[in-house]
């Protein structure tokens, strides 16, 4: 469950209008010598689930404490919620969370007093109770509020930093690392949570090392070394990787060269043809797209007398797109 009151649901509706939620032109940030952040520019409209997504030290935390206001840009511009981070005000402040990657609560304080604490900086009354199990439950933590946070568990210590960046119910929602160090079935539950706020209209900017995790978003951003290589959908992100969709075709018998020949020339593949698996009964095909792809193969199999065992689309691990995206750029660097 969503937490929410009648007048934040309507400032959500009213923000939901508008086309950009997030906007970063030609940002950089520099550390003395070192660049953290290279001339960086994006849009993320709202409702949607931006996964920032590349390896330690690529500049995910940099970036995402520029939208938060924590950071100066060296050169550039952003805008969160149509406004620069300096001049956000306390109403601006109040419709976003932010989980940094690092356990921020207090270890000596209950998991209910922690929450309370926080509810207090963003003005909550004292009849918050309600809205304070309501945030609990979510992570499902309700039936921990009186442990202390120091006798958490890592996992359960990023269910509460998630809680609290949630009790205020934000427009806008941080989320910094916030599967890193946790269990393969609690990330899962995470990124349930998140579509759950992402399908009730709130905004999520995800930063995470976990490529596999682009998966999950609707639109994801690669960031190598400060550069963003690209932003595009998971599907959009194979087609830029290899050229289009992938089909395997298996048959019965190995095809000989002069088939594979006649595989290439056809007017929908699009990319190579490879054969992935040792025996040779695979054939890996780039086209353009495998929904219309393999009822053309289908006809071309029974063309060619040629008996099949399957036909399937191949969706490569996101881990194998990231290693194709960086070779590509590489490749024209």
């Amino acid at each position: 469950m969503v937490l929410s009151t009648s007048a934040e649901q309507n400032q959500i509706q009213s923000g939901a209008t508008n086309d950009v939620i997030i906007e970063a032109k030609a940002v950089s940030k520099h550390f003395g010598s070192e660049i953290a952040i290279n001339e960086v520019s994006f849009q993320i409209p709202p409702g949607k689930i931006f996964g920032f997504i590349g390896p330690s030290g690529s500049g995910k935390t940099t970036m995402i404490r520029l939208l938060a206001g924590i950071y100066k840009p060296t050169a550039g511009d952003v805008s969160v919620l149509g406004l620069r981070p300096s001049q956000f005000t306390r109403q601006t402040r109040e419709r976003i969370g932010y989980m940094p990657q690092l356990f921020v609560l207090y270890p000596g304080l209950t998991v209910w007093e922690n929450l309370s604490f926080v509810a207090s900086i963003y003005g909550m009354g004292l009849q918050r109770g309600a809205r304070l199990k309501q945030a609990l439950d979510f992570v499902e933590l309700g039936g921990h509020k009186n442990k202390l946070a120091r006798t958490l568990s890592g996992g359960m210590q990023r269910r509460l930093g998630l809680a609290a960046t949630l009790v205020n119910d934000p427009e806008l929602i941080f989320l910094d690392e916030p599967t890193a160090g946790i269990d393969p079935v609690l990330r899962q539950k995470f990124w349930g949570h998140f579509r759950e706020l992402r399908d009730k209209g709130r905004t999520l900017f995800v930063t995470t090392q976990y490529v596999g995790e682009a998966a999950y978003c609707d639109l994801v951003g690669v960031l190598v070394q400060g550069r963003l290589l690209v932003m595009d959908t998971p599907t959009g992100l194979r087609h830029r990787a290899f050229g289009g969709e992938i089909v395997d075709l298996r048959t019965k018998e190995r095809l000989d060269r002069s088939y594979l020949e006649i595989l290439r020339g056809l007017p929908f593949v699009t990319g190579k043809v490879t054969r992935p698996d040792e025996q040779g009964t695979i054939v890996r095909l780039i086209v353009d797209e495998a929904s219309t792809a393999m009822p053309a193969l289908l006809d071309w199999c029974k063309e060619q007398n040629v008996a099949i065992e399957s036909i399937e689309e191949h969706l490569p691990p996101f881990d194998d797109i990231f290693v194709a995206l960086v070779k590509k750029e590489a490749a024209h660097g």
